[in-house]
Order: C-alpha cells, then sequence, then structure tokens
C-alpha cells in the first residue's frame, strides 16, 4: 500500500508535466490575439504571364464592415444555422460535440458537426488547409484563447468579415455584394437567409451553381431562425415564398482554377503550407488569362456537343403546373445571350414549347431540340424516336436545361441543352521555352476538382503513332519509303495478333505519309516491327515518355497509358526543332521585398536532329491538310497535329501545333466508359483543338514553321511511279518530297504512294 502510494506521488507530476508540456506545445503555434485582430493579412499572391493578379492564398482579405453596420437578419441567420449555442458556451460546445456524436452513431456516418463559430475563426485563422489531429488540437486551444480575450460581438464581427462564401467572396460586404450587387446593410431577410446559408457548403450552394438546392438551404436557415425565435412563422413563410433576384453581375470566372491547384500544391510541397498562406510570397506563372478562359469554354461546348450525339437523357426533374407562377419563386439571375439555365415547360406543341426563365418566358421551336430525338433509356439503350415532335420528348411542367440563343424585347429564343456526363482535358504550352500557357482539367472545377490534364493516365490511341514515325526518320527511312497496307498475322508469346484498319479496308503500297496522314493501323504496325520494339522505346524516352511501354507490337497502336500533358510534351521537339522543354508553370517567385527565391529559366534539351523533327512535323501537317485531323485545315498551313482513338471509342485525342503553340485536347469518361461509335479524335477532340487554337492563332502573329535543315532535299516524285522526274517533261501527276540527304529513292523504282483525289479528309482516327 506504501509503495503504491508512492508510486503514485511519482506519476502525478509525471502526468501532470506532460500535459502541460503537450498544452504548451500545442498552444505555442497559435497566432495571437494581436495577430487574430489584424484586418487584411497579404499571404502569397499568384500572377498570371501579364502581371495581373490571379488569386490571393489567403483567407483574410474582405471588405471589413464593422458588425453594428450588418443587419440583424442577417446576424440572426449564420448564428441560428452555424451555432444556435454561440452565446452559451466558452468556446467549445460540448453538447453539440455530444449531439452531433450520436448522430453518426445512428446513422452510420458523419452528419453533423460540432464545430462553433469561434472555432470556425479559428481554423480560417490559421489559413492554410493542413488537415491533422495536432492542427485540431491547436484550433480548440485557440478557441478558448479567443474566448478569454474578445467579446461575443468582436468574435462575430471578426468572423462574418472572414468566412468564405464561394466565387472568391470573402466576408458578408464582398457577398452581398457578389450576389445581390448591394451592400451588406441593405440585405433582406430572404436574402440574408441565402447568404448564411452558403457558409456550410459554397459550392454546394451556390446559387449560381445550383438554383434548387439554394432556395431549399435558403428554407432551412429560415426553419432555423424560426425555430430559434429570431423570427415568426409568418415570417418565415412569407420569405420562403417570396422571389430573390440575383445581381445580373455574373460570379468570377473559375477557369483558371486547375491551374492555381497545380501551383498551389508545388508551393505547399516546397515551401510548406504556413510560408505559403502567411509568408507574403509573389508567384509569377506562365499562364495567359486569355487562353485559359477560351480553353475552358472550348473543351465546355465541345463536350456538350459530344453528348448530344449520345443523345436526350430526359428532363431534369419535373414539377407541378400548378406550382408554376410568372415570377419564379426559386433564385434566380436575368439569364443573357449564349448563357445556359434552367427552365420549366409551360406548355408544348408539336412545334413548339414555351418556358419559364427566371420568371420570363421563352420559346423553343422543334428545330432547336433535333438532337433529342436520339434518346437514352434505361440501360443506356438509345431509341430514335420517328417523326419526331416536341410534344414526345417535353411535358408541362417538366425542368429542362436550355440556352438563351437571343433575347427579343418579349421573351427568350432558346434551344434545348444538356450538362455532359463526359470528361475532358486540355493543355497548352509554349514549344520553344515549355511555358505553360493554358490547362484545364475537367468539364468544370465546381463538379470535379480532379485535374485530367496531369492526373488521368488514358491510353494513347493513334496519336502516339508519330512518336513511331519519328523513330523510323531517325533510322533512316523517308516519308516516301513504302509499306504494303494488306493484312498480316503475328506470333509471339503463344499467341497471335491480327491488326486490322479502322475501315477494314486495305490500300497496297502506301508511303509512310498517306499512312501517317489517313493513321493506317497496318502499316504503322508493320513499320515498328521494321525500326524494332525497343529502338522505339527508346527514341520514346528520348522524346521525354517516362510511363511504361509495352514490348510489343501493340505499342504501335498507343496502348500505353498516359496523361495529356506528358503527351503534349512529347510532340514539343517535333515543334521545336527537335529540342525537348519542360513544361513550365512558374517563371519566379520573389518574396514581399521583392528578392528572387526561385527562378525557372527554359532550359531545351535537344534530343532528335533538326532534320527527323521536319520530316515528322511535315507529315502532321499533311494529317491536317487532307487526312483525319481535317477539321483543323480551317486555320491554314501553319498547324500540324494527329488524332487518336482507342478501342472501343473510349479515349479521344487530338495533339497538335502552330510554331508558336502546341496543344492537346483528351475527351474521354472517367469510368473508362465508350463515347459512343464514331466518336474518333477527329470528331470529338480535333474541333475543341481548332476552337481554342482559332482565338489562340488570332492572338499572336502568323508565324510560318522553320524552312528546311541544310540536310533536307526535296524531289520532285513521280505520284504513280514513285521515281525521281527532276525536269522531265509530260509526267503526270507529280509532288514533291523531302528527304534526308542518303535516303532519296533511285531515279527509277516501284514506289507507288497513294494520294487520295478526294482532299475531304476522314474520320477513321
Amino acid at each position: 500500500m506504501k509503495l503504491r502510494f508512492i508510486l503514485l506521488l511519482l506519476f502525478i507530476p509525471l502526468i501532470t508535466g506532460t500535459a502541460i508540456g503537450g498544452y504548451l506545445g500545442v498552444v505555442k503555434g497559435t497566432p495571437s490575439i494581436a495577430e487574430l485582430k489584424r484586418g487584411n493579412v497579404s499571404g502569397s499572391r499568384i500572377y498570371a504571364d501579364d502581371d495581373t493578379l490571379l488569386t490571393e492564398l489567403s483567407n483574410r482579405r474582405s471588405v471589413y464592415v464593422p458588425l453594428r453596420k450588418m443587419p440583424d437578419n442577417l446576424i440572426d441567420a449564420v448564428i441560428s444555422v452555424e451555432d444556435s449555442r454561440f452565446f452559451k458556451h466558452k468556446g467549445l460546445d460540448y453538447i453539440a460535440i455530444i449531439r452531433a456524436a450520436v448522430q453518426d452513431v445512428i446513422h452510420g456516418q458523419v452528419r453533423q458537426g460540432g464545430s462553433t463559430i469561434t472555432q470556425q475563426l479559428a481554423k480560417i485563422t490559421f489559413l492554410s488547409p493542413e488537415r491533422t489531429f495536432k492542427r485540431k488540437l491547436r484550433e480548440a486551444a485557440l478557441a478558448i484563447k479567443i474566448e478569454k480575450n474578445l467579446t461575443k460581438d468582436e468574435i462575430l464581427e471578426l468572423y462574418l468579415n472572414r468566412v468564405y462564401f464561394g466565387h472568391g467572396a470573402y466576408g458578408v460586404e464582398a457577398a452581398a455584394n457578389l450576389y445581390f450587387g448591394k451592400p451588406v446593410g441593405q440585405l433582406t431577410l430572404p436574402e440574408a437567409a441565402l447568404i448564411a446559408g452558403l457558409i456550410r457548403g459554397p459550392s454546394a450552394y451556390s446559387p449560381f451553381n445550383n438554383a434548387q438546392k439554394a432556395k431549399e438551404r435558403q428554407t432551412v436557415v429560415l426553419e432555423r431562425m424560426q425555430h430559434e425565435g429570431y423570427i415568426s412563422k409568418a415570417q418565415m413563410e412569407d420569405a420562403i415564398r417570396r422571389p430573390i433576384r440575383l445581381s445580373s453581375r455574373r460570379p468570377p470566372s473559375e477557369s483558371y482554377q486547375y491551374f492555381i491547384d497545380y501551383v498551389k500544391k508545388y508551393l505547399e510541397k516546397k515551401y510548406g503550407p504556413e510560408k505559403v498562406y502567411q509568408g507574403d510570397l509573389r508567384v509569377y506563372t506562365t499562364l495567359r488569362k486569355d487562353f485559359q478562359v477560351q480553353a475552358q469554354q472550348a473543351l465546355r461546348e465541345g463536350l456538350r456537343e459530344v453528348d448530344k450525339r449520345r443523345g436526350w437523357r430526359g428532363p431534369l426533374r419535373h414539377i407541378n403546373i400548378k406550382d408554376i407562377k410568372t415570377e419564379s419563386d426559386t433564385v434566380s439571375v436575368q439569364p443573357a445571350p449564349r448563357d445556359i439555365a434552367e427552365a420549366v415547360v409551360l406548355s408544348v406543341t408539336p412545334a413548339k414549347a414555351l418556358l419559364d426563365v427566371s420568371g420570363r418566358t421563352g420559346t423553343l421551336s422543334k428545330n432547336d431540340a433535333l438532337w433529342a430525338q436520339r434518346v437514352i433509356g434505361p440501360g443506356g439503350k438509345v431509341r430514335i424516336i420517328n417523326n419526331f415532335n416536341l410534344k414526345k420528348i417535353l411535358s408541362p411542367g417538366d425542368v429542362v436545361e436550355v440556352r438563351i440563343k437571343a433575347v427579343t424585347a418579349r421573351n427568350f429564343i432558346l434551344s434545348l441543352e444538356q450538362e455532359p456526363t463526359a470528361e475532358g482535358a486540355l493543355v497548352a504550352i509554349d514549344p520553344k521555352t515549355g511555358f505553360i500557357r493554358a490547362l484545364v482539367g475537367g468539364y468544370d472545377y465546381r463538379q470535379s476538382e480532379f485535374d485530367r490534364a496531369l492526373y488521368a493516365k488514358r491510353q494513347a490511341g493513334s496519336s502516339f503513332k508519330p512518336v513511331i514515325y519519328a523513330a523510323a526518320m531517325d533510322e533512316g527511312l523517308s516519308p516516301a519509303t513504302v509499306i504494303d497496307d494488306e493484312p498480316i498475322t503475328f506470333n509471339w508469346d503463344g499467341g497471335s495478333w491480327s491488326p486490322q484498319n479502322y475501315d477494314q479496308k486495305y490500300l497496297g503500297p502506301t508511303s509512310l505519309r498517306e499512312a501517317l496522314a489517313h493513321s493506317r493501323n497496318v502499316v504503322t504496325v508493320k513499320l515498328l516491327d521494321k525500326i524494332g520494339i525497343d529502338k522505339a522505346i527508346e527514341f520514346a524516352k528520348l522524346l521525354g515518355i517516362d510511363e511504361p511501354m509495352p514490348r510489343n507490337l501493340t505499342l504501335a497502336l498507343g496502348s500505353l497509358s498516359i496523361t495529356p500533358i506528358d503527351l503534349v510534351s512529347a510532340y514539343a521537339p517535333f515543334a521545336n526543332g527537335g529540342t525537348k522543354v519542360t513544361p513550365i508553370a512558374i517563371k519566379y517567385i520573389t518574396d514581399s521585398k521583392g528578392r528572387i527565391l526561385e527562378s525557372n529559366e527554359p532550359a531545351g534539351q535537344k534530343v532528335i536532329s533538326p532534320e527527323t523533327a521536319f520530316l515528322t512535323t511535315s507529315m502532321l501537317q499533311d494529317v491536317v491538310r487532307y487526312g483525319t485531323g481535317y477539321r483543323a485545315r480551317v486555320l491554314g498551313d501553319n498547324v500540324a497535329g494527329k488524332t487518336g482513338t482507342t478501342n472501343d471509342y473510349r479515349d479521344a485525342w487530338f495533339i497538335g501545333f502552330s510554331p508558336d503553340l502546341l496543344a492537346g485536347v483528351w475527351v474521354g469518361f472517367d469510368n473508362m466508359s465508350p463515347l459512343g461509335y464514331g466518336e474518333t479524335g477527329s470528331v470529338a477532340a480535333c474541333p475543341i483543338w481548332t476552337d481554342f487554337m482559332r482565338y489562340a492563332m488570332g492572338k499572336s502573329p502568323a508565324d510560318n514553321f522553320e524552312p528546311p535543315p541544310e540536310d533536307i532535299v526535296t524531289y520532285t516524285v513521280d505520284a504513280n511511279t514513285g521515281a525521281i522526274v527532276g525536269n522531265t517533261p509530260g509526267i503526270d501527276p507529280v509532288y514533291k518530297e523531302y528527304f534526308r540527304k542518303g535516303t532519296e529513292p533511285p531515279a527509277k523504282g516501284t514506289l507507288q504512294p497513294i494520294r487520295p483525289e478526294s482532299k475531304e479528309g476522314s474520320d477513321v482516327d
């Protein structure tokens, strides 16, 4: 007994000291109250290539408004929905924590949180987004410190000026201006409730993103206010009924967010969260803002077109026609031409439908919905509606998505739309410097933050073929080299493989120029067999492709998996005279005093000969002139590129370049589902690339590709025999072909390059 007493006396100081030491260690990392009360604290700033601000990595950049200038309805709404016991607890609400834990156990998942407004303020104060147990302890310790040193009104004032409301708006003043175009002091009860509801999920409940969810969340807030006694039942019901008109302003473009995330992750990894979010770094990037916006728009429009070809999935939902009013009772903003909006069908005839769009009537004609005659039913089964008319797809009360084609004095002219389910990516770099000019990782960052341009490894398909052809040029072959396009069977590993062309046709003796232009599979496989798989893999690695590559002939058809940015980068030596460049997102970084912390100068590496690069580019130009990339020929003669399609149309690619810009587009489903019959790289990806490049090339001086290197010679070749004809008269047709010195064909021979009379191109790949 005496021994136990002695041991207890020894352990008490030890346990107490450990607890105190642990607490002091946690508290030591928390900001002081003075730091907390500082107004706008600068975080790291990220700038575009033109030195204009893209974003600031800080949660304290709001317009500060005293609590006395905020309407009581807003304060009451926030307290009701975020922390109803705010005036009763001391920073940590143990009752709320226990209640949340019980609900989580009952439902078997996390359903409720126990964070108080004070804890949320503490979380905001730390700025960095890390989620660790130590971070949680520090937040709790800071919450207790805040409650001991600040009044409840001071806590509320700091919180409401710093909390995030979506679309870049920090603080209630910024939120009031963004959503309603007015100062916070002028908010009505319904408007205040909507803003208070955003705190829990700014993206999910944004009225710009989802009007229905925003209205539902607003209703929850009003019900909580009535339950807590801040408003009467009559006030609640009146506020729920009243329509809310958003500001005519649109939310700031989130087109830059994929690129910003890329930069932010790099900064956090290299400099640490504290330095990034409180260190006042100045980060100067390579992004061209106008290119990025155009890239996002091109990808979105292209994916919508892909989705329409797949078919109509039906209305978004159905509501009771009796509930439809001229003044919509949902949250709305008046659309402008080209905007996409939700609309409610009011009446339908075979040729025309009337719809309510944000309280205004719109007209949808049959011709603006013809694509919906292809209907996707249960299990993905497709049926075609014969004798199509609008009554076969729409009924009064249906909620659908429409585009505003035009605005007249009396109504909207509409076209039927549908949110795409397929995804995509677009990345553009300067082939001479590696500077990333645009980076889009998906249809909409708000729906999916996964950056497919950087992280989605997909089969390259025929977009890998230029690597095989370039390797052949490096081995001494020429664009005029002929390979027989006829069926063949290869045997290896105890099995056999018979590659087939997309169109199931065979052209006989075919030059490499024609084979690449028309993406002939059999010729490409035979070419790989001719130069050797190991040679091709070594060449691909020279271009910067580090992904595992299959050591068999399927490599010719792009059976490797690769990310869009890596595949685009592999084309850079073709566009850059044989020099490889590393993609660069950040030019340089300075501290708050202008001292350079990091500088990333372009550093090219010569990996292939200028002759190989020139010959490959020349062949890729013909892919656009009359081959599978013909949809891009509207851009003129100074573009080159290659389409790509994988088995069952799971991936569609187009990688191409002008003298000054290299870009790639990928389209596909995240779950590897087929895009649909005929959705080749030519059909699904090339139009997106062309749309983007049309803008980009229009913003830069029109340059030509570099002239042939000294070791490139040109001969006039008889298109029927392949013989060099020089100035021999009377031979027709003839064409000019490029050769590396020493690879010229003989003056007489059996070369029979196939040059189609039709220059309309094809959609085979």
